[in-house]
């Protein structure tokens, strides 16, 4: 019996040993693992919290406004034509983007004129029948768009309702009546045009002999070009002087004054629309969405 009560002490000591052993181990461990920091109290009182977070917000605001100034100064800008002169490639409420880069950078590129930059910074002349954003020469607050016609050197007249360009008729072909908006006649006669260089567009006519048709030679003095409406009796451009008392148009355009050449027809808004008309926001001229300008 002695012998097994010592077998007996012995396993219950060496129980205890073990469990011992491993509540040492275990406290080990714990004492070992890592300590979780408190957490730093925020000590700005309300004010202050208030400041940090207008800067913050004032911030993002510049962010976005430099964002939006360099796209609209060196990339696109979208404009809203306003009349019926470039009919019928463009009419009143289309809302079109204009590539800035194509013609270099000139004081006119800035939403505020720079006086201090002369002429145009990467200069890239534009060609004969770009559509062209420019500013009138006359009052440079305002925006015009036409297509160029006539070059640098260029001759330009009209003769009896046809178009010359360095003493070389235009052709056109005629191409049926269209929808002439924004004028006494309701109807014109559209026809596509053919300029020196091969690039064709339409352009329309409504009376036969309107006070542009028949005009003196134009030349084109250097650095300047010559702009005119596709709607032909229905816009004021370099056929008309800037300084006529009756119908002042455009004249010559300087290179500096261009702004940047049409691409796209965005979206088009129907007669009558407005922001300030809520319910008009949708009038939409579905057709015209996306839609490229030549």
């Amino acid at each position: 019996m002695a012998k097994h009560d010592d077998t007996a002490n012995e396993a219950i000591a060496a129980a205890a040993n073990a469990a011992e052993q491993i509540d040492h181990e275990t406290a080990a461990t714990v004492d070992n693992a890592p300590k979780e920091e408190p957490e730093e109290a925020d000590t700005r009182d309300a004010k202050q919290v208030a400041v940090d977070e207008a800067k913050e917000i004032f911030s993002v605001v510049a962010v976005a406004l430099i964002l939006v100034m360099i796209l609209r100064t060196f990339l696109f800008q979208p404009f809203t034509i306003p009349s019926a002169s470039m009919e019928p490639n463009l009419y009143e409420g289309d809302y079109i983007i204009v590539s800035k880069w194509d013609y270099g950078i000139s004081k006119y590129s800035f939403p505020i004129a720079l006086p201090f930059i002369k002429g145009r910074i990467m200069n890239h002349a534009p060609k004969r029948g770009d559509i062209v954003v420019f500013k009138l020469p006359s009052n440079t607050k305002i925006d015009y768009i036409k297509r160029v016609i006539g070059l640098p050197g260029d001759t330009v007249q009209m003769k009896q309702d046809q178009l010359y360009v360095n003493g070389v008729a235009v052709p056109n072909t005629e191409l049926g009546p269209v929808d002439a908006k924004g004028f006494e006649a309701r109807y014109a006669t559209a026809y596509r045009e053919t300029l020196p260089d091969g690039r064709t567009h339409l352009m329309q006519d409504i009376v036969k002999d309107g006070r542009a048709d028949d005009t003196g030679e134009f030349v084109v003095p250097a650095g300047n070009y010559f702009m005119m409406g596709d709607n032909r009796d229905n816009s004021l451009d370099s056929r008309f002087s800037p300084d006529d008392p009756y119908e002042p148009g455009v004249g010559f355009v300087p290179a500096e004054n261009l702004e940047g050449r049409a691409v796209l027809i965005l979206m088009s808004w129907k007669e009558g629309s407005s922001l300030w008309k809520p319910w008009t926001w949708l009038n939409f001229h579905w057709n015209r969405f996306f839609k490229p300008l030549h």
